[in-house]
């Protein structure tokens, strides 16, 4: 068998695009499809563990040795690593693994840490500084009022599957609103925010509501989508195409569809187990299209609402089904999503790895739930902030 994939675009929005191909097993049988990820991580100092912009500094050491797989993001006390595509989940794992370690190194010659949060669990000394990029300037000028008086930094996570064409992504996209809830919720790592619990498993995804078109995609055809986005960028709702940050979205340089529902996340076999399922879902979901099946259509309220109780309490307590209207444990929901994509996970032999990775959660906890174990162990954040770079650096 070979992997296929087109050449990766290194996008100044924060992210080399990870291309992915489906990989073919013969002349028109697919047997996998490829994934990649985007991993966001915040810098902080050593001793006052408080987000700091050396950035530029990390990346340029870094980038000696990963190239553009290291990238800058909105603020300089962020760094975005981003894998290559691939087929194989233990490729996928060796791939985050390295990434890691050669920014966990350029980082700690500047006398950082590196963290795996959603939002920053101790605020900054200092006002937070931009990235020296035109395009992140006229961003921070034209929506000012989503900054607002103070430098709210995020860090998500986010995975790229291959598909044929941007039909098929928006076709995956439309199928797959009804599911991301639930990988939300598994993903949720940002309880803390600047010196406080914020109450909610991911702050970060109240936070990065605040910018236009952050939530589920519309349902939307090719020919529409492309009337919808034409029409966002000439109004002024989004700056250009890449600002349209939908939590299933078709990426605008290669050929996938992107997730971005998750926290970033400091152990690695969550990120593994979130790619893996979304590559699931997106294999099931794919046959289904090909089968004629309808397109399912949750009402909007249920599905916002079904995104906000993810975000508020990740894996404990009840979610909402949005087909149904049903409240649920989450981790029946999480039970549906995984003979959801039982048929996709099994075609590329990844049901035991699931099962597996599943029941890792069920017994450590989401990350949010870690960060507080870690907090309620000594009752401080300074020793939050040390778990989380212990974490990363284990991984």
């Amino acid at each position: 068998m070979s992997l296929t994939v087109s050449p990766r675009s290194a996008g100044r929005d924060g992210a080399a695009r990870a291309s992915a191909a489906p990989l073919e097993d013969g002349p028109g049988r697919v047997s996998a499809l490829t994934m990649g990820v985007e991993e966001e991580f915040l810098l902080v100092d050593r001793r006052s563990r408080a987000p700091v912009g050396r950035g530029p500094r990390v990346i340029e050491a870094a980038a000696r040795t990963l190239g553009p797989l290291v990238q800058a993001e909105f603020f300089t006390a962020q760094v975005e690593v981003c894998t290559d595509p691939t087929a194989s989940p233990a490729d996928l794992r060796a791939q985050l693994a390295r990434l890691r370690a050669e920014v966990i190194r350029a980082a700690a010659a500047e006398e950082c840490l590196l963290l795996a949060t959603g939002t920053p669990v101790i605020p900054p000394e200092r006002p937070l500084t931009i990235t020296p990029d035109e395009r992140y300037r006229r961003m921070a000028s034209r929506f000012a009022s989503v900054l607002g008086d103070y430098d709210q930094v995020v860090c998500g996570c986010h995975v790229h599957i291959g598909v044929s064409s941007r039909a098929e992504a928006l076709d995956l996209a439309n199928r797959m609103r009804p599911w991301l809830p639930s990988l939300q919720a598994i993903a949720a790592n940002s309880p803390f925010n600047r010196g406080r619990d914020s109450g909610y498993a991911s702050w970060r995804a109240v936070e990065h509501a605040r910018w236009p078109t952050v939530g589920p995609s519309p349902i939307l055809d090719e020919a529409a989508y492309e009337r919808f986005a034409d029409e966002l960028v000439r109004s002024g709702a989004v700056l250009d195409r890449r600002m349209i940050y939908w939590y299933a979205r078709p990426s605008e340089h290669v050929p996938t569809v992107e997730i971005r529902v998750a926290d970033v996340n400091a152990r690695i076999d969550t990120v593994v187990l979130l790619a893996v399922l979304v590559r699931g879902l997106a294999a099931t979901l794919r046959t289904e299209a090909a089968d004629g099946s309808p397109t399912p259509q949750p009402r909007p309220a249920r599905l916002r609402e079904a995104h906000r109780r993810a975000a508020a309490h990740g894996l404990d307590g009840d979610g909402l089904d949005p087909v149904s209207g049903a409240s649920l444990p989450a981790w029946a929901l999480v039970a549906r999503l995984r003979e959801r994509v039982a048929p996709g996970l099994a075609a590329s032999g990844d049901l035991g790895l699931v099962d597996s990775l599943l029941d890792r959660v069920r017994t450590d906890g989401i990350g949010a739930a870690q960060q507080r174990a870690a907090h309620r162990s000594h009752g401080r954040l300074s020793h939050v902030v040390d778990s989380l770079a212990e974490a990363v650096a284990a991984a």
